[in-house]
């Protein structure tokens, strides 16, 4: 395959259908890129060729039509002379050159054109390329969060975590037990104490009683 059809078949290209079809988006994306930048250094190198091509071509151009000016000069010199047979002469030259000036001009055009295309096209694919390096970011965080999404279930349907889910509520049922085991102790003895409390405070009342009874009586 020429460099020219390949880079018409990337410009042509549906990028997405492409990434849309791929088992692996990410390698597809660097395989794309890699395709897109060789492509794009190939077309771009063709390009110079062609460019020194052309001022090649118009130089020789510039330099044929000085010539063929030049042989209508000595033409009319000839016959300025009664050389009419040199005149005639240099008249065939002006014609043989004009003719190839003919034929440069035709290859100097069909150069213009094929540059122009190259210029549309190479425009397209740095523009494709363009596409693909700004999605390239998105594409791969995406991958990877994907690869994450996957690891996570499988791992919420794993057995191994359902069991070890288990033995912590097993743990956690243990723990509320010796927990409510102290709360009942600690209720107990505040119960206690709190009686204990009482049992004095009644007796300073008894006895201040007593004391405003002795008081009164005297």
């Amino acid at each position: 395959m020429s460099i020219f059809s390949r880079m018409s078949d990337i410009v042509n290209s549906n990028i997405s259908a492409l990434l849309d079809k791929a088992e692996d988006p990410e390698k597809m994306i660097r395989m794309v890129i890699q395709e897109m930048e060789e492509t794009l250094v190939e077309v771009r190198s063709s390009t110079a060729r062609v460019l020194a091509d052309k001022k090649t071509l118009a130089r020789r151009l510039d330099r044929l039509r000085r010539q063929a000016t030049d042989w209508e000069q000595k033409a009319e010199l000839a016959l300025g002379k009664d050389r009419e047979d040199l005149a005639k002469a240099a008249l065939v030259e002006k014609s043989n050159t004009l003719a190839t000036v003919e034929v440069l001009s035709g290859d100097l055009e069909k150069l213009d054109v094929t540059l122009e295309k190259l210029t549309t096209e190479i425009e397209q694919l740095q523009s494709k390329l363009n596409e693909v390096r700004a999605r390239q970011k998105t594409i791969l965080m995406r991958t990877r969060a994907a690869k994450s999404r996957v690891t996570v279930n499988q791992r919420l349907h794993d057995n191994a975590v359902d069991n070890a889910i288990d033995k912590f509520e097993y743990y956690e049922k243990k723990l509320d037990a010796m927990e409510g085991q102290v709360d009942s102790m600690n209720i107990a003895q505040t119960s206690l104490q709190s009686e204990f409390d009482d049992l004095e405070r009644q007796e300073k009342i008894d006895e201040e009683l007593e004391k405003l009874k002795i008081k009164l009586k005297k």
